[in-house]
């Protein structure tokens, strides 16, 4: 017996060694969010106007996702799928207010349970209800503890514009040595109102893609969002400053990401491709060779199961998304033969118009869109421009019939929107023709529809269904 014992002390200084050693080998984790930002406004992504030599960097040293895609084109929807790995109904967020539910199990958490440090700063992430509540939601939320996040992990800051380096500078600061860590970093950059004039290029220079109408308002409302973006970049470009100053960035999976489509005409708070597509770039040389581009469908759910797969850890079994590490290693084996995403409300108000409130559904992959429209009878009223001198002019211009007519024509100054759209988007990227209804596209309609039609009957969608009984 006494024999064993030095090679038993041996065994377990060479186990306990051995874990420590898996532990630290573990990447750290930095995702940084922006704020209503779409493709392609980023200069990897082929945009000349934008000065953008963080991220376009970023890029070159590791992947750029062409076809990412968020759940939702609002931030609170969009992020609850970021954060739980599953879409907008599964985890009930169709409430723009709401929190997400304490037993709906985060990424983060289980990487706090696997050994990481985990925090949260920058702007508001959105996931314990709307800041601005009345006292009666005061009131329930406090009786029935429905504000979880400074619960679920160890740092919860929040903070704009060059708080967040300060916030991420005191985070590092606090990681206990030998863990890795996970923060994620929000931007409120490129969200409306645009304060980076500075940064902005010459609203005459720039050159305006398919989707908008080429006028001196939409120059300039345009040329403020890349001036928020160009910005955005030069804080994010500190941020990765301050991981190589203390020898982090190699062995730190860095991903950069649009929480939703852009405030700009057919983005945020609608289905279209403005309003869903968003940039999505990884670094990690331990997994990514560098200047890599992937063409798989990727949702926001999907997220989640990704970094929870790089750093070896199983996700939560209700979690739905896909990881997509494999394409991270070249691997372009598609996850999804269809995406889907919904629309509910926005903000905190009462639902006076299809801003505030809408409860669209779309079902699309690379070539076909559908989109669902249950209260097709509200008009379009958009998400945080409707006092922008851009839509001011826009409006002016179509009654007075001097608006180009693919943009007079649109459901943007319809009385009221087809109950159904559908669209080539191969053939019609920017979603102008309207093939619903077409007697040569009523077989591929219709098997989009069954499509949506599965998709909100196993998610118990509480809108009334696009096929009816026979």
């Amino acid at each position: 017996m006494k024999n064993i014992l030095p090679f038993l002390a041996c065994f377990l200084f060479l186990l306990n060694s051995y874990s420590k050693t898996g532990a630290a080998e573990k990447p750290n984790i930095l995702f940084l969010l922006s704020d209503d930002h779409s493709v392609p406004y980023l200069g990897c992504y082929g945009n000349q106007d934008m000065e953008t030599p963080s991220l376009d960097k970023l890029a070159s040293e590791g992947m750029l996702f062409n076809h990412a895609y968020t759940t939702a084109p609002q931030c609170v929807p969009s992020r609850s799928s970021l954060l739980s790995g599953r879409n907008v109904l599964d985890v009930q967020m169709l409430r723009f207010s709401a929190p997400l539910d304490k037993d709906i199990i985060t990424f983060p958490e289980l990487l706090r349970e696997a050994g990481y440090y985990t925090g949260v700063c920058g702007r508001s992430y959105h996931l314990d209800g709307s800041g601005k509540k009345p006292w009666e939601t005061i009131d329930v939320f406090k009786e029935f503890g429905m504000e979880t996040f400074r619960k679920r992990m160890d740092y919860v800051n929040q903070g704009i514009g060059d708080k967040v380096l300060v916030q991420i500078k005191e985070f590092l600061d606090e990681v206990p040595k030998g863990k890795p860590f996970f923060m994620w970093a929000n931007y409120s950059d490129p969200h409306r109102p645009f304060t980076a004039p500075e940064f902005e290029p010459d609203p005459e220079k720039i050159t305006l893609p398919e989707g908008m109408p080429d006028t001196k308002e939409v120059r300039k409302d345009l040329a403020a969002h890349i001036g928020e973006i160009n910005r955005l970049d030069l804080r994010i470009g500190q941020v990765l400053d301050e991981l190589k100053q203390r020898g982090l960035y190699n062995n730190t999976l860095v991903i950069f990401m649009g929480d939703n489509g852009a405030a700009l005409l057919r983005g945020k708070g609608t289905l279209y491709d403005c309003g869903l597509h968003v940039p999505l770039i990884a670094r990690y040389p331990e997994l990514i060779e560098p200047g890599t581009k992937s063409d798989i469908l990727i949702s926001g759910g999907d997220l989640g199961p990704t970094i929870l797969d790089v750093a070896g850890i199983k996700p939560d079994k209700q979690m739905t998304g896909k990881s997509f590490k494999h394409a991270m290693q070249g691997d372009e084996t598609e996850n999804h033969e269809y995406l889907f995403a919904v629309r509910g409300a926005h903000g905190s108000g009462l639902p006076g118009n299809s801003s505030a409130f809408d409860l669209s559904r779309t079902v699309f992959n690379k070539e076909y869109k559908l989109i669902y429209n249950p209260l097709f009878h509200l008009s379009y009223h958009p998400v945080d421009f409707a006092g922008s001198e851009m839509w001011k002019e826009m409006i002016q211009l179509h009654e007075q019939g001097k608006l180009e007519e693919k943009f007079s024509h649109t459901t943007i100054f319809s009385p009221e929107r087809p109950m159904f759209e559908f669209f080539d988007i191969k053939n019609d990227p920017d979603e102008f023709v309207n093939l619903s209804g077409k007697e040569e596209h009523k077989k591929r309609e219709h098997e989009f529809k069954t499509q949506l039609h599965r998709w909100m009957i196993i998610y118990r969608d509480v809108v009334p269904l696009p096929i009816p009984p026979n």
